[in-house]
Order: C-alpha cells, then sequence, then structure tokens
C-alpha cells in the first residue's frame, strides 16, 4: 500500500515513514551535528507537531534521532554571545523555546520519544516532553544548561521536579550528571528503558497501542495529565528568562570558549552577585 507523506514534503531537516497503522515516525536528520537543533532546523521541530494533529492518517506519532544521537541540544552557532542587552536576542532566543515548548503540550495526539542516543538541552526537552519517553539503556541524557553557564531554561526546571522528584532533579540539573537510560527510568525520568536494538520496535508498538486507543478520549486523558505542565508555566517562563539573560554573560563566555577549547573554565568571581 503506497504510503502518503505529501503534507510533510515542506520538512527538509525531518524524516517520516510510518511504521505501523495510524503512527507516523518523526526523525530528527542532522546527524553530522549529532542532530542540533538550531537555524531551519529549528524552526521545523516547533512547527511539526501541529502539522501532524491536523493529519486524518496518523494517531500517535514517534520522534526519534538519526545516527547515534538523539539529538545535542542546541546548536552553539546560535547561542547569543557578548549581546545580553540585546532585546531582540533576548526575545528571540525566549519565544523559540517557549514555542517550542507549548508546541509540544499542547499536541492533541499522543507522543512517544525513542531516546536512541545523546540526549541535551532542547533536545532533551523534546524528548521528556513526549508523553511516553522511552530509552535505550545505553543513551546518554544530561540538561547541560550550567556547562554553558545558563540556567537550565527551556524545559528541566518545569518538567524535572514532577518526574523524578525535586531531590533528585536539583542533584543531576546542578551537577549535570550524565544519567543513561537505565538510570534515567530507575529515578523516573523516563518511563521505559530497553535494550538498544528493541528500542524502535518498543516505541513503535506503545505508539500502536496508543493509536488503537479511542482517540478523543485519548486526547482528553492528555490534555488532562498536561495541567500540571500547564501549571508550572511560571516556573518555566522564569527559568527562560535567567537563562537568556546568562547568556552574553562573563560566565556564560567563559563556559563557551572552554567547551570549544576542550578546557576547564575558569569563572572568576562575579562583578555583581545575585541575590
Amino acid at each position: 500500500m503506497t504510503v502518503d507523506l505529501s503534507r510533510y514534503s515542506s520538512f527538509q531537516h525531518l524524516l517520516f515513514d510510518r511504521p505501523a497503522a495510524g503512527v507516523l515516525r518523526v526523525t530528527i536528520n542532522n546527524a553530522d551535528k549529532m542532530n542540533a537543533i538550531g537555524g531551519d532546523l529549528g524552526r521545523e521541530i516547533i512547527a511539526v507537531w501541529d502539522v501532524i494533529d491536523r493529519d486524518p492518517d496518523t494517531r500517535a506519532a514517534i520522534v526519534t534521532g538519526a545516527g547515534r544521537a538523539f539529538s545535542a541540544g542546541g546548536s552553539i552557532d546560535d547561542m547569543p554571545s557578548g549581546r545580553r542587552d540585546a532585546l531582540d536576542v533576548f526575545c528571540k532566543g525566549f519565544d523559540d523555546a517557549r514555542a517550542l515548548i507549548a508546541a509540544i503540550i499542547g499536541m492533541r495526539k499522543p507522543l512517544v520519544s525513542a531516546i536512541n542516543g545523546a540526549a541535551v538541552g532542547a533536545g532533551l526537552a523534546v524528548a521528556l516532553l513526549a508523553d511516553i519517553p522511552i530509552a535505550s539503556k545505553t543513551a546518554k541524557l544530561f540538561d547541560g544548561h550550567l556547562r554553558l553557564g545558563v540556567t537550565p531554561g527551556d524545559h528541566a526546571a518545569m518538567i524535572w521536579p514532577l518526574l523524578c522528584g525535586l531531590a533528585k532533579a536539583k542533584y543531576y540539573l546542578l551537577t549535570n550528571e550524565v544519567l543513561t537510560g537505565e538510570e534515567a527510568e530507575r529515578i523516573n525520568l523516563v518511563a521505559l528503558a530497553v535494550d538498544h536494538d528493541a528500542l524502535q520496535d518498543k516505541a513503535v508498538d506503545v505508539a500502536a497501542r496508543l493509536a488503537a486507543t479511542a482517540p478523543n478520549a485519548m486526547r482528553m486523558s492528555k490534555y488532562v495529565l498536561n495541567h500540571f505542565l500547564r501549571e508550572n508555566q511560571t516556573v518555566l517562563d522564569l527559568s527562560l528568562a535567567f537563562e537568556m539573560v546568562n547568556f552574553g554573560s562573563d560566565e556564560s563566555n567563559e563556559a563557551i570558549r572552554a567547551m570549544q577549547a576542550r578546557e576547564t573554565p575558569d569563572f572568576p568571581p562575579p562583578r555583581v552577585e545575585f541575590r
């Protein structure tokens, strides 16, 4: 049977296939850069969820990454540097991150993430905001924001305490310790962790079960459960604002410089302390 995916033809950085009846799989396709989200890909990953919602042939979706990564997060090339007082830069970063999160939370159809490899920052936001995140046991998950000298702002402060509790959220967000998929399941950061070779089959199986469920009842159930995320909107806005303020600061510039040079950052005492 011919599969019609023509409504997705305008997407140049996402791949689409139908692995089961009523199921659409979206593959983030920037493998050369570990599926970093930025530029046109960033715009596509915001826009695609609404297109899926309007697709009558899709009742559930999967998102995964091409190659060995799920998504390494935002592209360093797109991060503001030395321009923290430029309101347009602040607003664009804030609006783009907020739009991505709102698009996934507001998606009416159920979404499964198949976390096949490294998931960092904005990439981890896509993975964890899915209704059912499923990770390869060997996948590497970490927030990464503090490594850039900025506040965890694109999802973490909003959803991590809901998933794994405040104590674990603080530990992993403040230390930036890397979690394997298996460890992420243990602390309830993801729904399931499976052997790497079984990941895609498991994601398809779960998505097919969701697709076979009464569609309106499914959508209403998702809407109710996502109420807890909508309640945390003020936490999201505050953390995003802090993140955008941090970018371009001396601390962030040093963190990014050291990362690119593969050196340990040297943070001097702040000229003005946040109190």
